[in-house]
């Protein structure tokens, strides 16, 4: 159980769900629509003064919601005109009832409205459009842009697809979106989170009991998903209590030691690297904290990772593209312990995906980037069904690395990070990531919150230390994160 419900994301579907279920215990459609429509227009006099509008309304409910708008800012003495995509009188229920109460004209949406417009409110279509924008629409909402015209979204900014994040041929850069009851994926993947600017979830009197009906399974990524079981030390606690740690150190010995550095810096008690000899001194040349344990070949590091302190076990970044790194991948999973999967250790498997699938036997996160996916999964309809369908499969959980991560477990839960940066983009940010989430599985936080933490502390570190950053920085801004996390829990 997650500790607030404002986490929860909604699909497209979920949210229709949610109305039905509001109707059925009461709530009129009518007053959905009026309250939905009344939170623009308040989300409008909050933040501009008055000024000509141009409200944009579809032919269905979102336009039904901008024709309340429009009312409301009337009412309040704003000059508003409203263009309308196709007739007055093919609206129908709600949508029909709240035009038939604007009393003044209504125009045919043309983009030529917007010549005299200081400000625009894009109520044309909702977040289930699957067409492309084209024609009159297109063209009026890139005359939002060209003219550089502050632009309110209604749901989600036309053209944007709220299960995926999707452009559907263009989308208007919105200032404000106001969304209704909760978030849709929509929302925070990319592209479409550039497009919703700041987002407003507005109250329209859907109760938050629905959500026990439609159990939903994807949340934003926020501490109030992971933080009651954030594996904090015991007072009465040993170093073997915080995990035993081990990182696969290859010949790339930059990336195994900045995952080693994570690792200890997000917890674990004890980190070894397990590397091949002649590579040894390099590793142990570097932090006195991580213990160097030199294998001579595959079935020492077989051997190692068996042993019973060994709690977690991380191959891949810098281990190169070899059999000695499949070797090492099997190994590690066929201990049945927590392990973590990155970089060349899903490149390896690249073409022989399903032997990889069979030797998961236990807790399992692979975390791949856009390109290491493409080798071992099938692109499918966004990141978060990608993430969805290739957690499944595999029967793991699936680290979609990216500017919106994407977690998901093979239960169909899922969350979404929208926390990172952009300096995160940065040579060896991943392999800190790595260690991160190799140190929480290792001190046994349950595997879909572990990831889901660390890639959220990965996106605060980097926050934190803001412009100039260098994967080395992230380690050593883990520690101010995580006091703040703590008091904010105390």
């Amino acid at each position: 159980m997650i500790e607030s419900s404002e986490t929860v994301l909604l699909t497209n579907d979920e949210m229709a769900r949610a109305d039905r279920a509001a109707m059925a215990a009461g709530v009129s459609s009518a007053s959905l629509m009026e309250r939905a429509g009344k939170a623009v227009a308040e989300a409008v006099l909050a933040r501009w003064s008055t000024r000509p509008t141009v409200v944009l309304c579809g032919p269905g409910n979102n336009g039904g919601d901008g024709f309340v708008a429009a009312r409301h800012l009337a009412a309040a003495g704003w000059p508003v005109t409203v263009a309308l995509l196709g007739e007055r009188g093919a609206l129908k229920g709600d949508a029909a009832h709240n035009a038939e109460r604007w009393s003044r004209p209504v125009f045919a949406l043309e983009p030529e409205f917007l010549t005299s417009a200081e400000l625009v409110i894009d109520a044309i279509f909702g977040a289930g459009l699957a067409r492309p924008l084209a024609g009159k629409v297109r063209a009026t909402i890139d005359a939002i842009g060209t003219r550089g015209l502050p632009c309110v979204a209604v749901d989600v900014p036309s053209g944007i697809n709220g299960d995926t994040g999707a452009v559907a041929g263009a989308a208007a850069h919105a200032d404000v979106t106001v969304t209704f009851f909760r978030r849709k994926p929509g929302h925070l993947l990319l592209p479409g989170r550039a497009h919703c600017g700041e987002v407003i979830v507005a109250d329209i009197g859907i109760p938050n009991s629905v959500l026990s009906e439609i159990a939903p399974k994807t949340y934003a990524n926020d501490p109030a998903v992971w933080r009651r079981l954030y594996p904090w030390p015991r007072p009465e606690g040993h170093k073997y209590d915080r995990g035993h740690a081990v990182v696969s150190g290859g010949f790339m010995t930059g990336a195994g030691r900045l995952a080693a550095r994570g690792a200890l810096r997000c917890g674990a008690g004890l980190v070894n690297i397990a590397c091949m000899p002649d590579l040894a001194p390099i590793y142990a040349a570097d932090r006195p904290g991580v213990i160097v344990r030199p294998c001579v070949d595959d079935d020492a590091f077989a051997a190692f990772v068996s042993a019973p302190k060994v709690s977690a076990v991380l191959v891949g970044p810098g281990n190169g593209v070899t059999d000695e790194t499949r070797a090492r991948t099997l190994a590690a999973l066929a201990t049945g312990k927590a392990c973590v999967l990155d970089a060349d250790a899903l490149t390896v498997f690249a073409g022989r995906r399903k032997e990889l699938f069979r030797a998961i036997t236990g807790p399992c996160v692979l975390t791949p980037h856009t390109g290491e996916f493409a080798r071992l999964f099938v692109d499918r309809d966004g990141r978060l069904a990608n993430a969805r369908a290739a957690a499944a499969s595999a029967a793991a959980h699936l680290l979609l690395k990216g500017p919106d991560t994407v977690v998901a477990g093979p239960d169909g839960r899922a969350t979404i990070n929208d926390n990172a940066p952009p300096e995160l983009a940065t040579a060896g940010a991943g392999d800190v990531l790595a260690g991160f989430l190799l140190a929480l599985m290792a001190q046994g936080m349950p595997v879909f919150e572990a990831a889901s933490a660390a890639v959220w502390l990965h996106g605060a570190a980097a926050t934190a230390f803001g412009p100039g950053l260098i994967a080395e920085d992230l380690p050593d801004c883990l520690p101010a994160v995580l006091r703040g996390l703590r008091d904010d829990h105390d």
